[in-house]
């Protein structure tokens, strides 16, 4: 699955938000797709969960599930709750995102950088919690 052709169903997903989120959302998905690429997860699987477009490192099991939503009524990447994904986001950029407890960050465009750090360690989550 590349990042060009996303499944019917997932294309239809994203046609449901309202078009400003759903800019931001597309953009999202895309930078997930370029840091599964750099990160060396294998092919991402891009699926729904909830109804919502959802990208996991199923070929590898390397990361953890991000999948793209509306917190609030803005665009979100949520994440594991039962990890500590969001927790450890938090403590390394307490003011350059906005977290919605201990499961999501909101999305604005243009993407601070610290986006892609967050999104590469969902990526690889699995594969750093590995012994060596």
């Amino acid at each position: 699955m590349d990042a060009k052709s996303p499944p019917a169903k997932v294309k239809s997903a994203f046609h449901e938000f309202p078009v400003p989120a759903r800019d931001v959302l597309l953009a999202a998905r895309k930078k997930i797709f370029a840091l599964a690429k750099s990160s060396d997860v294998g092919q991402l699987t891009e699926t729904l969960k909830w109804g919502q477009p959802a990208y996991l490192t199923e070929e590898t099991k390397a990361g953890s599930t991000i999948r793209l939503g509306l917190q609030g009524g803005e665009p979100a990447a949520f994440f594991t709750c039962s990890s500590s994904l969001v927790d450890g986001f938090r403590a390394d950029f307490p003011d350059a995102l906005i977290y919605h407890g201990n499961r999501a960050l909101t999305l604005s465009h243009p993407f601070p950088v610290e986006l892609d750090i967050c999104l590469s360690r969902a990526l690889t989550y699995h594969r750093s919690k590995r012994p060596a």
